[in-house]
């Protein structure tokens, strides 16, 4: 009998078996917009449970621990695309991913599957966890074999970026409007440069 959380994954990374092949695969499901209806079908009730507090126990194992996380961090992203809603889960998405981490569940994960660990730190408006992020982007492309890096050196090209926007503003400007804050001049002058946005 498959696990509660199996269909999630295998909605989410596929069947292909190189992380290039399964990006490739998957690329436009996981930072395109033509998604977020499917995702809303078939996952949204799931989501809700995961945004009430639900599925705990599903943070018991690696991989139900990385399907909470993606219903937590990446699923309100696609549902509740452009309202404060999209954020909803990612407090809880940062502890549960702490406490992953701490137990080491990432590394029983494949290497692809992790980047959805540490795509969590990536999207937290603070710096010490914008610094972990990154480095743990640095080690698994270090990880990787050469042939298989640059999936994941894109990555870390994200990651950095996201950084650099956290170093110098504290927060993340492109957010500003969906979450009804006030941006500085700096902020709307940086919104106007290309890549500002994510």
């Amino acid at each position: 009998m498959a696990e509660p959380w199996q269909p999630l994954l295998d909605w989410w990374f596929g069947s292909a078996d190189t992380p290039d092949e399964i990006a490739a695969d998957k690329g436009k499901l996981w930072f395109g917009k033509g998604h977020d209806r499917q995702a809303q079908e078939r996952f949204g009730d799931q989501v809700e449970q995961a945004l009430a507090g639900g599925l705990v126990d599903w943070a018991q194992r690696p991989e139900g621990w990385l399907a909470l996380v993606l219903l937590l961090d990446q699923l309100p992203r696609m549902i509740y695309r452009d309202t404060p809603k999209s954020f909803s889960g990612d407090l809880r998405a940062q502890a549960l991913v702490a406490q992953g981490l701490a137990a080491g569940f990432d590394r029983q994960l494949k290497s692809i599957q992790r980047v959805f660990i540490y795509l969590v730190l990536e999207h937290c408006e603070n710096l010490a966890v914008q610094n972990e992020a990154v480095s743990r982007f640095i080690d698994l492309v270090r990880e990787q074999p050469e042939a298989q890096r640059a999936v994941f050196e894109d990555n870390l090209d994200y990651a950095e970026r996201h950084q650099r926007i956290i170093a110098r503003f504290g927060r993340f400007p492109h957010r500003n409007g969906v979450l009804g804050r006030e941006s500085t001049a700096e902020e709307v002058a940086f919104l106007k440069e290309p890549g500002s946005k994510f």
